[in-house]
């Protein structure tokens, strides 16, 4: 997503925009019924997961991190990180980005949440000519699916239901025949990946001189595309935070990061759940565009605390009338 390209370049990473696929907003499908927005500024990047990872990693290197791969942690200790072999490595402060079925929140006590609901995805690339520069999300009735182009010639597809069989493609395609029918003729380009896909918020992320960054300090649901942004920015955040020797700052600045996409995950999550309300709201998006576009500002922080208000207020006024 756009701000999530600003995040990186906060980091002082930078994406080459040929090592994707641009898009330049967003779209709702639901058999007949289309809406579709442009982000208010900037564009967004389909990027193969591997690809970013390089980048990461060059950029970690460049900062004078020293990469341990192939090192397991056994435990953490008031003196730093324990290694399988035994070993002890000093550490003053110990960050857990370690996803969201993290260690490091177990062994540090931060287990506690106030809010956890899952649901089962699965992922396929499919060899196909992107047909749209918009991310679309196709809207089944068990099942939504984000398709995210990522070159010129294969798309990402996610499958997302609350329930594993209805997160199957097979299955889940029945329901998304405009869908079906576009990948048709196309060759499956990778293994299928399952994944859990968390809206998880935590009491606290940090203790002591542990702190908790990325999937392992809670997140939200995949559909709302936020959660490398919540990362990246994160990652900033709890810099910042050590450079001055308090965590409690980097535990204000998360709760503060995570509002917005928490909010707007529950929103996308009740269309999933209710048939009514998303058809009669896929029907006020596609009525009038720039009310869904005003929605889409809201989604990627664009918007000002009145025109949140304003467009809120009238989504309520035209949902009744619809």
């Amino acid at each position: 997503m756009p701000d999530t390209l600003e995040a990186l370049a906060a980091l002082g990473i930078g994406l080459p925009l040929d090592a994707g696929f641009r898009f330049r907003g967003i779209q709702f499908i639901q058999r007949d019924l289309h809406a579709a927005a442009d982000f208010p500024q900037g564009i967004g990047l389909g990027i193969r997961r591997p690809v970013l990872h390089e980048l990461l990693v060059r950029k970690a290197e460049e900062c004078g991190v020293r990469l341990l791969w192939n090192t397991p942690v056994s435990g953490i200790s008031p003196e730093g990180v324990l290694t399988a072999a035994g070993r002890v490595l000093a550490a003053r402060w110990i960050l857990g980005a370690d996803g969201s079925g993290s260690r490091i929140r177990r062994w540090s006590g931060l287990e506690a949440s106030r809010l956890r609901r899952q649901r089962f995805a699965a992922r396929r690339h499919y060899r196909v000519r992107p047909w749209e520069d918009h991310v679309e999300i196709y809207w089944g009735e068990g099942a939504q699916a984000y398709v995210t182009p990522i070159s010129e010639e294969e798309v990402c597809i996610v499958m997302i239901a609350e329930n594993a069989e209805d997160a199957r493609f097979e299955r889940a395609l029945a329901g998304m025949p405009e869908l079906a029918e576009r990948i048709r003729d196309g060759e499956q380009g990778s293994r299928e990946r399952g994944a859990i896909t968390l809206m998880h918020a935590l009491r606290r992320v940090s203790r002591g001189n542990v702190a908790l960054v990325g999937d392992a300090s809670g997140g939200v649901d995949a559909i709302t595309g936020e959660g490398m942004r919540l990362t990246f920015q994160q990652a900033t955040a709890v810099a910042e935070a050590i450079a001055r020797g308090d965590l409690r700052i980097y535990e204000k600045a998360h709760r503060e990061m995570l509002m917005r996409p928490m909010c707007m995950g529950r929103l996308i999550l009740q269309l999933g759940r209710n048939a009514t309300v998303r058809r009669r709201t896929l029907r006020v998006f596609a009525k009038n565009p720039r009310l869904f576009a005003q929605m889409l500002s809201i989604h990627v922080g664009r918007a000002t605390p009145a025109r949140v208000l304003s467009a809120g207020a009238q989504l309520s006024w035209e949902f009744l009338a619809a």
